[in-house]
């Protein structure tokens, strides 16, 4: 494939936000499995799926799940990392489980690992596929992933229908791409349990980094913060002084890592023909209605004969 040539778009789902979306939002007395087990957080990805299947048809494509809730590399170098959320319990673990299975009986390639988190296996593969002359079209609402986009990325946040690029970062966030990780180091991210410096909140953060270009560029010249046109800029010159380490390891923790191994699913990520016969054995297994089993055969004949032309 040449490299001067149109880039492909390569689809990479951020599976975990829309499981858990599913989750919380439909109702678990409607929806069991064979053993009475709940399932409504697969009938919710399911539709999601079948959706994003159906309206783009993508021939390029990875799932990412994340596996590494508690054990994650960065729970070793920050023990408090993401400490602030509870465990997944069983009935959720067994649906992630039928979701990833409902991905490989699709045919769709996944991604999931124990020591690195959904967003840097979709960091990873973007990373790989673009030397063969691929754009990314990151499927997830969450902000940190906007880190990973360039020239000719999109993020697209699926339930509100909204799409960004490289250069829409900066009016949604207040910085730009390449300053997300440094941007969530100085003001923290609740999300993941990092506090970021304190004192130091969004607006804060953004003026430093349109300043100084980087979290490197404001720690080698700290000295100028109290002179900038800044509230408190005295203090925070201070406090960026105290917590300088603590600062660089909270870059290192929203940094997402693309050198994840990606184990058998590699580029360029191209979908497989769906399994049928699987297909309607996981029908019957987590209880789909006539509907999403239409769809399901519709998306499986549709996709196998996309993949047997080539």
């Amino acid at each position: 494939m040449s490299l001067t040539a149109p880039a492909h778009p390569l689809y990479l789902v951020d599976a975990s936000m829309y499981v858990f979306r599913a989750w919380h939002s439909m109702p678990v007395e409607s929806f069991r499995d064979a053993d009475g087990w709940p399932t409504n957080a697969v009938h919710g990805f399911a539709r999601f799926l079948l959706d994003l299947l159906e309206r783009e048809r993508p021939r390029h494509i990875a799932v990412a799940f994340d596996e590494a809730l508690d054990s994650c590399f960065r729970n070793a170098l920050y023990p408090a990392y993401k400490a602030n959320r509870e465990p997944a319990p069983a009935e959720l673990k067994r649906q992630f489980a039928y979701c990833k299975a409902l991905c490989v009986a699709l045919g769709l390639p996944v991604l999931a690992h124990r020591e690195y988190e959904a967003d840097d296996l979709i960091g990873s593969a973007l990373v790989r596929a673009r030397g063969d002359g691929f754009r990314g079209v990151i499927v997830s609402a969450d902000k940190d992933l906007s880190q990973l986009l360039r020239a000719g990325d999109e993020q697209w946040d699926f339930a509100r229908g909204q799409r960004w690029g490289e250069a829409g970062v900066k009016a949604r966030q207040g910085v730009h791409a390449h300053q997300v990780a440094d941007y969530l180091a100085l003001c923290g991210d609740a999300v993941d349990n990092i506090p970021g410096v304190p004192g130091v909140g969004s607006k804060t953060a953004a003026v430093l980094l349109g300043h100084f270009g980087s979290l490197d560029g404001l720690l080698e010249r700290i000295d100028e913060v109290a002179f900038l046109r800044l509230r408190g800029a005295a203090t925070v010159a201070a406090r960026l002084r105290e917590h300088r380490e603590q600062a660089l390891l909270y870059r290192r923790l929203s940094t997402i890592d693309c050198g994840a191994p990606l184990a058998d699913a590699t580029p360029p990520f191209e979908r497989a023909v769906p399994d049928g016969a699987t297909l309607a054995s996981f029908a019957d297994a987590v209880g789909f209605g006539p509907m999403t089993r239409r769809r399901l055969e519709s998306v499986a004949g549709t996709d196998a004969a996309t993949v047997a032309r080539g």
